[in-house]
């Protein structure tokens, strides 16, 4: 698929089920391949992914649902809990810091730069999970969710959440995109 069909066909898809078109396995193996080859400032390699499945896409969304109290709809968190899992994305602040101090006269800017890489992860993985026919949604529920979603998981305090994209058999086509006035947001100059 070319990249261009591939970003028109990766949609927010909120009716999701747990049925996958392809294996875990499959899923598993392509979010292992685009974190390898998505580039970043530095090759700081910040990024961190945690791939949710089955029992723990359970707990994820219940942790989701206790952290904010009742807050947030129900019906809402189970509709991402009805998929097959959940992709969890993060930067390591420690490889941050550590390249701030290696790089003083860059250390405001390693921030964003993790962001920028986690960026064009999110996107890459949402786009190839559609590829595969799986459907997805970017969610971001962080930072209220941080320290549970870290002790559900037991993964280091340095593990910053950045978005949250549950993924599963594509239940209902979302409505079609309006076609933008592109004009506004993109300048061509000579």
């Amino acid at each position: 698929m070319k990249i261009i069909e591939s970003l028109e066909k990766r949609r927010s898809y909120y009716s999701i089920g747990k049925e996958l078109p392809v294996s875990e396995a499959q899923v598993t193996a392509l979010v292992e391949k685009l974190a390898e080859l998505v580039p970043d400032a530095f090759n700081m390699k910040s990024s961190r992914v945690v791939v949710a499945l089955g029992e723990k896409q359970d707990m994820l969304w219940n942790t989701v649902y206790d952290a904010f109290g009742g807050k947030v709809a129900r019906e809402k968190i189970d509709s991402f809990r009805a998929g097959a899992g959940t992709v969890l994305y993060f930067y390591d602040e420690a490889v941050v810091q550590a390249l701030q101090a290696q790089f003083p006269l860059y250390a405001a800017n390693f921030p964003g730069w993790a962001l920028q890489s986690s960026g064009m992860l999110q996107l890459s993985v949402w786009s190839g999970l559609r590829e595969l026919g799986v459907g997805a949604s970017l969610q971001h529920y962080n930072p209220i969710i941080d320290k549970d979603v870290r002790a559900l998981f037991g993964l280091p305090e340095s593990y910053r959440l950045v978005a949250q994209m549950p993924f599963g058999s594509i239940k209902d086509e979302p409505e079609p995109k309006e076609k933008e006035d592109i004009s506004l947001r993109v300048t061509t100059v000579r």
